[in-house]
């Protein structure tokens, strides 16, 4: 008998218990990863005001709908497997089956119910929850009453930080901000730069912030507690620390923190608004004592520098059919994207090639190409090769030659 060429290594075959091991262990690392997510704080499924709740309760129904038609699909899917495999001579083998009356029946029936079900649901929630509408109920079987005065609170979107003007009671603050439980508030948002959103989770649904424009919110949260507010849309490198703290108390607590913003004495001016405007990051929380009358206006009319024209003059002047000799002038109070650039307070993430000039940050963000002069390379948002520190070389917009045939 000839032996084999090849000898047998000890370790050619699996130990019968190794593949057990690996799934045990596999499953206790799954069991782990699910007690860690147990503890995650869904606080959009738990929400602690009405619209909040409402909108929550809108994602039950609607997901709840929709599941009427995904598990029995994949409920069928593995008995029309099971029922139909090849080794199953029970059931019944018919190539020539093309059409069934009553599946069909069925198969458009049911989607084209549900599919009115969520359109209705849509169009009453729509209306129901719109963020312009002021609330009518404070909570279920709770609606509100004629004596209940709504708290206006005026949100301004900063580079990278929360502004909160309280007109009635003439504070303000920065990165925190405070409401009654059970009260109405009326939020009146706006930006000073660029878009962003404005979201409390356990309070209600995202608002965008948009500059020279106001969007508004009423909503209403019904526990005291501490809430954290954040902005859910980029704007720039402070966009991950730009949240804040929301307050809700009982209507003694609130008045202790009003009285104690307008203890704080600093008044908010033009002045102090635009220095508070300036980028920054990781602002704390602040209280300014007093607030300038119409300070919220002129932010909103992008106006708050002395000389600048506002956008509601603007919007009169077109209305008017222009200005005619006084265009140029007026031009030049309209000038609102470009003074940060003129101030040297312009935000580090507006780099080449948009600006025309080269990145401010000195580090180099993670897994790019070196800077130019740092181990060679061309770094993103760098400016190219032999422009210096101009704008984009001007065989970029140059117009292609020659015809295209189409």
């Amino acid at each position: 008998m000839r032996k084999s060429m090849h000898p047998i290594r000890q370790n050619a075959y699996r130990r019968p218990g190794g593949s057990l091991k690996r799934k045990t262990l596999r499953g206790l690392v799954l069991i782990a990863a699910s007690v860690l997510l147990a503890g995650c704080d869904m606080v959009v499924m738990s929400p602690s005001g009405d619209v909040a709740v409402q909108q929550r309760n809108l994602i039950i129904a609607s997901t709840a709908l929709m599941l009427l038609v995904i598990v029995p699909v994949i409920a069928l899917t593995f008995l029309f497997a099971w029922r139909y495999r090849a080794s199953n001579t029970d059931a019944t083998y018919d190539p020539d089956f093309h059409h069934s009356t009553q599946l069909e029946v069925v198969i458009w029936t049911v989607p084209l119910l549900i599919i009115i079900a969520l359109g209705a649901m849509t169009w009453i929630s729509t209306h129901t929850l719109d963020p312009f509408r002021p609330l009518s109920r404070l909570a279920p079987n709770k609606p509100v009453s004629a004596d209940i005065k709504p708290l206006t609170v005026q949100v301004v979107a900063l580079d990278w930080k929360w502004l909160f003007i309280y007109p009635e009671f003439g504070v303000a603050s920065v990165n925190e901000m405070a409401a009654p439980e059970n009260v109405p508030i009326t939020f009146q948002i706006t930006s000073s730069s660029v878009w962003n959103t404005f979201y409390v989770p356990a309070l209600a649904g995202m608002i965008y912030a948009m500059p020279g424009m106001e969007t508004r919110l009423h909503a209403v949260m019904n526990e005291e507690g501490d809430f954290t507010g954040i902005s859910g849309h980029y704007s720039g490198s402070g966009f991950s620390r730009m949240n804040f703290g929301f307050r809700s108390l009982t209507p003694q607590g609130f008045d202790g923190w009003v009285a104690r913003a307008k203890a704080a004495g600093t008044p908010l001016d033009r002045e102090a608004y635009l220095q508070l405007e300036k980028p920054s990051e990781a602002e704390p929380v602040r209280f300014f004592g007093s607030v300038e009358s119409g300070l919220y206006d002129a932010i909103l009319g992008l106006c708050v520098i002395p000389g600048r024209m506002c956008v509601h003059e603007m919007h009169h002047i077109d209305r008017m059919g222009g200005a005619a000799e006084d265009s140029e002038v007026n031009r030049q109070r309209l000038e609102y994207d470009s003074r940060r650039v003129q101030e040297g307070d312009e935000p580090s993430g507006a780099t080449f090639p948009a600006s025309g000039r080269p990145p401010r940050s000195p580090e180099e963000p993670e897994g790019l190409i070196p800077r130019d002069g740092e181990q060679g390379g061309q770094g993103q948002g760098n400016v190219p090769p032999a422009t210096g520190d101009g704008p984009a070389p001007a065989q970029l917009n140059n117009p292609p030659t020659g015809t295209h045939q189409h």
